[in-house]
């Protein structure tokens, strides 16, 4: 069951992820109260506010998302304006990347 604020909460976190680094979308789900919730982020991320960095959002391997407006070649690029590079759609140096707030 989903909490009524679960977006607005994923859209605080979303906001906080720093440039240079990326979230999981379980990693997101667990930080916003429902930690099996990580295709409701998807969603979440794919019809939400555009304002918002999503594309430093991955799958749990450093994947990039298959969903992402533009392509995976346009979020690919949004990182590696962050300096963050990727081979074959995926983060490299994904967990040393990966943000987990204290």
């Amino acid at each position: 069951m989903q909490m009524p604020n679960f977006r607005q909460t994923v859209y605080t976190i979303m906001a906080q992820v720093p440039a240079g680094r990326v979230i999981t979308y379980g990693d997101m789900a667990g930080l916003a109260g429902q930690a099996h919730a990580g295709r409701v982020v998807g969603g979440i991320a794919h019809y939400g506010d555009p304002g918002l960095p999503w594309h430093r959002l991955v799958n749990r391997f450093g994947g990039l998302a298959s969903g992402f407006h533009g392509g995976r070649e346009v979020q690919a690029q949004l990182l590696a304006d962050e300096g963050i590079e990727c081979q074959n759609f995926v983060v490299v140096d994904f967990m040393e990347r990966r943000w987990r707030p204290e």
